[in-house]
């Protein structure tokens, strides 16, 4: 289905992790609008609901309110001002979460005509982890990888060997 797409790498490593820490009777809270993402995952047997696009920093009520067994957030906690607020908020007991990786040789993200596309945090897999188990998170399982384009120049060389993404399978401490 997304075989060509851009983010094809992503979304298959994305993808493979989940697998080996969620089951498709498990139910799904996505965080965000419906997306490539979710739709992968609900061709390949899941059960997903996605919240519907409420600002997350000012409103939680649809995650307060989940029933999910498992919440997932795909490249959302970046654009975030408070993540600790969500992931405090969560009621399920499993979390699948991924973010851009911080990257030393470029700044961060940020759309120059969409002021909602932005990267408030790029974070390191340290401080990432650390923000987990403190809003109440015990890390099971994480992986990276990397972004490589198909550009040149030093950049993109760098993205060859410098890990992009980063996703963590946590459960309730």
């Amino acid at each position: 289905m997304y075989e060509n797409s851009f983010p094809n790498k992503r979304f298959k490593h994305t993808v493979q992790f989940f697998r080996q820490h969620v089951k498709t009777s498990e139910t799904i809270l996505d965080l965000g609008v419906e997306n490539p993402l979710s739709d992968i995952l609900k061709s390949n047997g899941y059960s997903v609901k996605n919240t519907s696009g409420l600002d997350l920093d000012l409103d939680t009520s649809e995650i307060e309110s989940s029933k999910a067994d498992v919440v997932t957030a795909f490249e959302i906690f970046e654009h975030l001002l408070s993540p600790f607020t969500v992931l405090k908020s969560i009621r399920a007991n499993k979390i699948v979460v991924s973010i851009p990786l911080k990257l030393w040789f470029s700044s961060a993200y940020r759309s120059k005509t969409d002021m909602r596309d932005r990267h408030y945090h790029e974070f390191e897999d340290w401080q990432f982890d650390w923000l987990l188990e403190k809003s109440g998170w015990k890390i099971i399982a994480s992986e990276k990888w990397t972004n490589p384009t198909k550009k040149m120049g030093i950049r993109p060389l760098l993205r060859l060997f410098t890990p992009r993404y980063y996703i963590v399978y946590a459960e309730r401490s």
